[in-house]
């Protein structure tokens, strides 16, 4: 699979399957309706998918630096900590907003988003690398 195609499918599924997590997480944690929070969670995703392609792209840029060949644990610990961490200072005002409230109520959604999506990521690239195999990086 080319490096475009393999990004796009990535970033395709995981943000598919991510709208209807923070969705669910969201209506169940803050009252609000699912519809209020399938569109706040669509409007998330879509900054999602802008910053995990470009954060993926990073990320490759720096493996295919590295001498280790493969992807270890550390590095997929890395890349789990790393998106999540940078993802949520940019979704931390838009859910404030969206929601209105304060961005410490926002930061507190956030906290459990994070912890679902770390174990989402991590699951979810280790699934995805042995589904379509590991890309050109980090063989």
């Amino acid at each position: 699979m080319s490096p475009a195609r393999r990004r796009l499918t990535y970033v395709l599924l995981f943000e598919g399957i991510g709208i209807v997590l923070a969705g669910g997480f969201l209506a169940a944690f803050s009252g609000e309706t699912l519809g209020t929070t399938g569109m706040i969670a669509a409007v998330t995703s879509t900054i999602a998918m802008a910053w995990n392609s470009l954060f993926n792209t990073a990320f490759e840029a720096w493996e295919a630096r590295r001498t280790r060949r493969g992807r270890p644990f550390s590095y997929r610990v890395a890349h789990a900590i790393g998106f999540e961490v940078t993802l949520s200072m940019l979704l931390v005002p838009v859910i404030a907003w969206w929601m209105d409230i304060t961005l410490y109520q926002a930061l507190v959604y956030e906290i459990g988003l994070i912890t679902l999506f770390m174990a989402y990521t991590f699951v979810f690239n280790l699934g995805f690398d042995r589904v379509f195999g590991l890309p050109a990086s980090a063989r």
